[in-house]
């Protein structure tokens, strides 16, 4: 023990490191300013830059071939799911099969890693399906190398409709909504299956969106009967173009919308987690700190602006089934949002056009929400998953704080991250050894704490809130 004195204050390091199951973290403590309290233990989180191959991959989206998919897509004329589907060249099924076939052919250059699926069923009359419809998914794919299990989805949806949600007959574009999303999922297949994650990677384009999320639901629930460990969840829609209805334009912003309280969670959970105030803890408010860290940087040209609410108001998106399964997911949308150009009949009034037309989608912005995308998606899938079995230690009173978790063999090392309770990011980073346990000289009523794993390579996974144990 040591004490030292400066001009400000006395400041108190303590350090000793256990070996083996647990770690004790050395403390420093920083002097009490207006500016900064509680005072704490480690560095400041430095957000996790693109490695050589990602940026690579980032610099690789061609905003030519995003152009062409939304062109392609548009020319089915509608993709309304209640639209022809045996068609050759107009409707939803045409469109279903030229992504199908556009997909395989990527896979084709995986080296056997990439596979393509169309999942289907029968949807029974519902609302907004007045009839009995196949609802069909393209799914690709792309199995990770070392933790094929744990998995992430990117998705947008092919579907499209006009100003009557039941009408299936007049053209509907969908160019901004939501052939932008279809685009980037299948700019990113392109890109990334040509690479080795070690997570699965499952890029999808899903239909009955318009009518009731029918498609993504079916997905959602597939998976988790199945099984699979989804970690997290990509849902872009509506990310054509950054400008207002008024003109505004905000070209270098995309919003991200994160639910609160699970839809999962009983009761007894919430209660919980309200009494030890992690309502802003839960698992898609870390996935959405986690894509803010790695997707704002240099490569991408983007801020992320993270909404604290499942979508806008009266609308929804294919995220929130996943999130009914338990599934962290977050939904990408435009920074403004222009209602003429959306779920209108393609028509000009008084001068003004209306309809979700492509002469209204920024390829350059598409693009760039694609590197967004990437960046986040790549760095999910290349680090280790997100600890389990979180805990701190409740059982006395003490100034310190005691957290465990469950030991990740593909791990190599942990690092707690914490934050003031008023904070909405991570703001300093305790590196622990490849531990199960440590103890941080830190009083657990004045932060929020979470532990993430960091892999060999370097990339770290979105943090993981402790519950009392």
């Amino acid at each position: 023990m040591k004490w030292l004195k400066s001009s400000a204050a006395l400041l108190y390091i303590f350090a000793s490191v256990y070996l083996g199951a647990s770690a004790q973290v050395s403390v420093l403590q920083n002097p009490l300013t207006p500016e900064l309290w509680p005072p704490g233990p480690g560095h400041a989180l430095v957000p996790q830059q693109p490695d050589a191959e990602l940026t690579q991959m980032l610099n690789q989206i061609d905003p030519k071939r995003i152009q062409a998919i939304i062109a392609k897509l548009v020319s089915f004329g509608t993709r309304h799911t209640l639209s022809n589907q045996t068609d050759p060249v107009r409707g939803i099924g045409a469109a279903r099969d030229w992504i199908a076939s556009e997909m395989r052919t990527i896979a084709a250059t995986s080296g056997g890693r990439m596979t393509v699926t169309v999942p289907s069923y029968v949807q029974q009359p519902a609302s907004g399906i007045p009839n009995a419809t196949v609802i069909s998914n393209i799914v690709a794919t792309l199995k990770g190398t070392t933790d094929p299990n744990r998995t992430y989805v990117l998705s947008g949806h092919y579907d499209s409709r006009v100003t009557d949600i039941m009408n299936f007959m007049d053209d509907s574009p969908g160019a901004d909504d939501d052939a932008s999303g279809v685009a980037i999922a299948m700019e990113l297949a392109r890109i990334m299956a040509q690479h080795k994650p070690a997570a699965t990677i499952i890029f999808t384009a899903v239909a009955g969106e318009e009518q009731g999320l029918f498609g993504a639901n079916f997905l959602a629930t597939s998976l988790k009967q199945a099984g699979v460990d989804v970690q997290g969840m990509l849902n872009n829609d509506i990310v054509g173009s950054p400008t207002a209805d008024d003109g505004t334009k905000d070209p270098g912003d995309i919003r991200m919308f994160a639910q609160g309280i699970p839809p999962t969670e009983s009761l007894a959970q919430i209660t919980s987690r309200a009494t030890v105030g992690g309502e802003n803890d839960v698992p898609a408010r870390q996935l959405g700190r986690f894509v803010a860290e790695v997707s704002q940087n240099a490569v991408t040209g983007m801020s992320v602006q993270m909404m604290y609410r499942p979508d806008r108001f009266l609308r929804g998106g294919d995220h929130l089934p996943f999130l009914e399964q338990g599934f962290p997911a977050v939904r990408f949308t435009e920074p403004n949002e222009n209602f003429a150009h959306q779920h209108q009949d393609v028509r000009v009034v008084n001068g003004v056009q209306f309809g979700d037309l492509i002469e209204f989608v920024d390829i350059d912005f598409v693009t760039r929400v694609a590197k967004v995308n990437g960046a986040a998606l790549w760095s999910l899938a290349q680090a280790p998953g997100t600890p389990k079995n979180v805990t701190l230690d409740t059982s006395v009173l003490t100034n310190n704080s005691t957290l465990s978790w469950a030991a990740d063999p593909l791990a190599d090392s942990y690092e707690i991250v914490w934050r003031p309770t008023d904070e909405p990011l991570w703001t300093r980073v305790i590196p622990v050894s490849k531990v199960s346990k440590a103890t941080v000289l830190l009083s657990k009523d004045n932060v929020e704490f979470g532990v993430r794993s960091v892999g060999k390579n370097g990339f770290r996974s979105p943090a993981a809130y402790p519950f009392q144990g």
